[in-house]
């Protein structure tokens, strides 16, 4: 006989104002079971989780838990209120507990790396989340309710979690972004799509296909709901007349399609992200010569160089305080090295989309927040009425007038997106733009990305959004070591290989060895020619960018090939042919430049 649930929801429903959000929901939770709970974002996946650990919200339906059963949560934004220490914070939960000095919160403190001493108002984003995770953790529940558990986490923690929860013997349900932790640890889905929940008892790797072929079903049975309704309405308009009283019952009968069909929600469009692009940026876009940062004992970054040209797609990974944001900033020029240079291309207009969402005001309305008191915003050079923008983002016409701080994380998110892709631009710096991203708009901005004409500098812990986009990583390990590598997450982990150096080799010392091939070159010169060209071609380079610009610019009279059809057909010829030598000029001076490099050693 099967064990009783843990866990169980009957009926449950939830309305926020005149929109449905849970539309009598059944599930259940059986002991040892791992699930995730997969939706839109705001399509309720948080409320249903609340319910879940008991909080009286719904409008209706019972939920059932075992007695005895114990059942921890952890909320997207923990409340630290209260709580004078982390330890406390953390020993909170436990109904025996013996204080901040309980064994069992000395031992996950310890695993998870946290100063139990600290004030929880002290501690960043990825300790925050720790503590969260601690006091999830430390009763050992029979349930654990996670929402979003790899919001703030590095990827070393992110590994850690999924180990500890591959070895954990109760039930936990996962609300996470992060495809790759879900796909290692879910082994049945929960989807939560308008309204309803439906659960598929296997992997989350076939949540995909699983969940097109139900939405493909459905698509043909509105239809042919549809068709049978104007057939119906049809017969009405010529024989209700003739055939009143024998006819009502078909009358009735239609009248309840009609109400089945206005009933029906269809799925959830997908949202438009597509970023504003702006005139080409040069070919080479940053270069970095061992430029060094320090904060004052520590050293965040020795020694690095790259270059980085345009279309390229960089992802920055490490732990957390390893330097990441540091160094993205001096690649943009917002920081400057203590020593070593960087030196930014020609032509560059960058926007930059930020983890804290600092471009938000959450008491500003969504309408507000893109287009402050107009009707219209600047959309990729074209103004676009604010709804028409934020429906392109998959916002509700209710939702423009709210403030902020009422939208999910992803909604949130989301937003942040609209108002930073409106501007042209042609690099998109963007600090864990991932976070609270539903799947869908996360491959929607995957899409963007890779199609984007520009150059992306990228820092994340998600794996599988990293594989999905990036051309070279730039792994800093938290010495001051920041080394890059070609391809994705999974490229990266087969080239680093073992962690550990060999006996007497420190990274430095590694650097000195894999520079050593190029001190045969050291002390040769280019020859007169090559050093000529390396000056003149920057001068052509810029005259060259202005004449395009001078072009595009004559070109974009609506009347010229009308007034005048040859000048017309001379512009357009001439803009292609100044473009190639662009490219021709800017590729022999990259390889000028380069082979001048390898010269120096």
């Amino acid at each position: 006989m099967a064990n009783p649930p843990l866990l169980a929801l009957t009926g449950i429903r939830f309305h926020l104002g005149d929109q449905t959000i849970l539309d009598g929901v059944d599930l259940s939770i059986a002991p040892g079971e791992r699930l995730s709970l997969v939706g839109r974002n705001g399509a309720g996946k948080s409320t249903l989780l609340r319910i879940l650990e008991g909080q009286p919200i719904a409008d209706g339906g019972t939920r059932f838990a075992q007695p005895g059963a114990t059942i921890a949560t952890l909320p997207q934004e923990p409340d630290f209120g209260g709580h004078a220490t982390v330890a406390g914070y953390v020993a909170g939960v436990l109904p025996d507990s013996l204080g901040p000095s309980d064994y069992r919160v000395a031992a996950i403190l310890e695993e998870m790396k946290l100063d139990g001493d600290r004030a929880p108002g002290e501690l960043s984003g990825g300790e925050a989340r720790r503590a969260a995770l601690a006091r999830a953790l430390v009763g050992e529940p029979d349930v654990m309710l996670l929402d979003e558990p790899t919001n703030h986490l590095d990827l070393p923690t992110i590994e850690w979690l999924e180990e500890k929860l591959s070895r954990w013997r109760g039930a936990y349900v996962m609300v996470s972004h992060d495809r790759r932790f879900l796909t290692n640890l879910a082994r049945a889905v929960l989807w939560l799509d308008r309204g309803i929940v439906r659960r598929l008892d296997r992997g989350y790797g076939e949540f995909e296909a699983w969940s097109n072929d139900i939405i493909e079903r459905e698509a043909t049975e509105r239809h042919k709901l549809d068709r049978l309704i104007e057939r119906e309405t049809e017969w009405a308009g010529k024989s209700i007349r003739a055939r009143r009283t024998r006819n009502e019952g078909r009358l009735r009968a239609l009248a309840a399609l009609r109400a089945q069909r206005r009933e029906q929600i269809g799925p959830v469009g997908r949202a438009t992200i597509e970023a504003g692009q702006a005139e080409a940026s040069g070919a080479l876009v940053v270069t970095a010569r061992n430029i060094t940062k320090r904060w004052g004992d520590k050293t965040i970054v020795e020694d690095f160089s790259t270059r980085i040209f345009r279309k390229n797609r960089i992802g920055l990974i490490g732990p957390n305080g390893a330097g990441k944001t540091t160094l993205l900033k001096m690649l943009i020029g917002e920081l400057e090295p203590d020593s070593g240079t960087v030196k930014l291309g020609t032509n560059l207009l960058p926007v930059v989309i930020d983890q804290r969402r600092i471009g938000l005001d959450p008491d500003k309305t969504p309408w507000e927040t893109l287009a402050d008191r107009n009707d219209h915003v600047l959309v990729r050079g074209h103004l676009t009425h604010v709804m028409t923008y934020l429906r392109e983002y998959l916002f509700r016409d209710e939702q423009a007038r709210q403030p902020v701080r009422t939208l999910s994380g992803g909604e949130r998110n989301r937003l942040l997106l609209a108002k930073a892709l409106a501007a042209p631009s042609n690099m998109i710096v963007l600090d864990e733009p991932t976070n609270d991203l539903d799947a869908d708009t996360l491959d929607l901005l995957q899409e963007a990305l890779s199609d984007y004409d520009g150059t992306v500098l990228l820092v994340s812990h998600d794996r599988d959004f990293l594989d999905r986009l990036v051309t070279s990583t730039i792994a800093l390990e938290g010495d001051g070591t920041a080394i890059e590598y070609a391809g994705g997450y999974s490229d990266y982990v087969v080239q680093r290989g073992p962690r550990v150096e060999p006996t007497g080799v420190t990274p430095s010392r590694a650097r000195e060895k894999a520079a050593a091939p190029r001190e045969a070159s050291q002390g040769k010169r280019l020859g007169f020619k090559r050093e000529r060209a390396l000056v003149e071609l920057p001068r052509k380079i810029e005259a060259l960018h202005a004449e395009i610009a001078a072009l595009h610019q004559a070109m974009t009279d609506p009347g010229l090939y009308a007034r005048d059809p040859k000048s017309f057909t001379t512009k357009t010829a001439r803009l292609g042919a100044a473009q190639a030598e662009l490219e021709a000029a800017e590729t022999e001076w990259l390889e000028l430049e380069m082979l001048r490099e390898e010269l120096k050693g």
